[in-house]
């Protein structure tokens, strides 16, 4: 008896060794996350407002862009992937350096600063994930703990940022290989999810929030109606994924120079500016999605614009995020769709928000999340609907190219392209 409590107890060592470990590293990795991500967030806020009370600033994006692509290339980062290069180095891959951080961080202020279209998301897991793996470095972390790590700091910059911390840890375990999760990750991701959200909150700065108005009555025409949003999302999320991808290569293969790309993208961008007129699709345009779950859409085809714009900006090199802009897309376009299927607007605009965040990302228990913590538990059932039939429908499009598709969307098998990555992978 005293031998078989001694062996679950030698048992349970392993487990505790493991908890001792992540507490520390996590809290550690949170912590320098939280500070980041609310320096990060009132830069950007500082940014937005300047650039509000100045529009003259839209003339100096052509100037924002040459100091991006010259500060890269003067670090040697010009072949950077961006976001691809954080999840990629989560299974193992070419790790990234703690000067990117200070990168990104620049180049997407001055991306906010002078009305480029982008988001805040891209840059934090880039931040988040940078300053991970100086850590991981710092304390000569294994491999295996080098790769959980780097999701803790994803995680907790997209807390910081969002103040949505269950979100933040199911996006990190989530994303990296579609259908299948890192649940050693759990804790740690959790853990420095929660710590890092804590700090932005503790200096002041809000946490995303909307009040979910419209909500009808459970019922299936109710959920029919809601369904079918969502298969509208999903197709939307297919348009926006191909459109970032596709401006990317056309740019490159017409324009190789990477300064000429950043000034052709910069005169684009303030040509359709002037001849909008608005200004509602510079930056991240925080205020238009508050405006569409409120229920008002100022035109029909917003999110058409905000494709547009989005692709322009970062597809010529500038910095950002495109998660803001797929909130912004979704919103407007659920606040124009919702009614014509007999949706509250600003109904409408809620569920397509998350339905094409989903969409986008082949995340849908995070964005199941995301639901939750930005409009609170009611209208799961319908933010769930939507979220299953965006991700189903969405196929194997994705905002980031390094995302891995392990198991197959249509059914409970490995995914085929995945199978045959690990045939080539097999020795002879």
């Amino acid at each position: 008896m005293l031998e078989m409590l001694r062996g679950r107890a030698r048992g349970v060592i392993p487990s505790l060794r493991a908890l001792a470990q992540w507490l520390w590293l996590a809290g550690l990795t949170g912590i320098a996350c939280g500070f980041a991500g609310a320096a990060f967030t009132w830069c950007v806020a500082k940014a937005t407002a300047l650039r509000g009370a100045h529009p003259w600033l839209l003339f100096c994006m052509p100037l924002a862009g040459l100091v991006i692509v010259w500060s890269y290339q003067a670090w040697g980062m010009e072949n950077d992937t961006g976001t691809n290069q954080i999840i990629a180095s989560v299974r193992g891959g070419e790790r990234p350096t703690l000067r990117l951080a200070p990168l990104i961080f620049l180049g997407s202020v001055l991306t906010h600063l002078t009305g480029g279209s982008a988001g805040r998301e891209g840059a934090a897991l880039q931040i988040g994930g940078s300053i991970s793996a100086g850590i991981a470095r710092l304390l000569r972390l294994k491999e295996h703990s080098t790769n959980t790590i780097i999701q803790c700091g994803m995680a907790g910059l997209f807390s910081a940022l969002f103040g949505t911390p269950l979100t933040a840890t199911v996006f990190a375990l989530e994303v990296v290989n579609v259908g299948h999760l890192y649940y050693s990750a759990l804790f740690p991701c959790l853990l420095s999810a929660l710590t890092a959200n804590y700090i932005p909150r503790l200096l002041g700065l809000p946490a995303e929030a909307y009040h979910l108005a419209g909500l009808p009555e459970l019922g299936p025409a109710s959920l029919l109606r809601c369904g079918v949003l969502a298969v509208l999302a999903a197709l939307v999320s297919i348009a926006f994924c191909s459109l970032m991808h596709t401006s990317g290569h056309l740019y490159k293969k017409y324009i190789p120079n990477q300064y000429l790309r950043a000034l052709a993208g910069a005169a684009l961008v303030i040509v359709l500016t002037l001849a909008e007129g608005s200004g509602d699709y510079n930056g991240a345009g925080g205020h238009i999605i508050e405006l569409a779950v409120e229920g008002e859409v100022r035109v029909p085809w917003a999110f058409l614009l905000k494709m547009l714009f989005t692709a322009l900006t970062l597809g010529a090199g500038f910095r950002g995020g495109e998660i803001v802009p797929t909130l912004f897309i979704g919103a407007t376009l659920g606040c124009a769709a919702g009614p014509l299927l007999g949706l509250d607007p600003a109904f409408g605009a809620a569920v397509s928000m998350i339905a094409l965040f989903c969409g986008v990302v082949n995340c849908p228990l995070a964005s199941i999340f995301l639901a939750i913590e930005l409009f609170g538990g009611e209208g799961l059932l319908f933010f769930a609907l939507a979220c299953a039939l965006s991700f189903l429908l969405s196929g194997r499009f994705s905002l980031y190219s390094s995302q891995t598709l392990v198991y197959s969307k249509l059914e409970a098998t490995l995914d085929e392209r995945y199978r045959q990555t690990l045939k080539e992978r097999q020795p002879l």
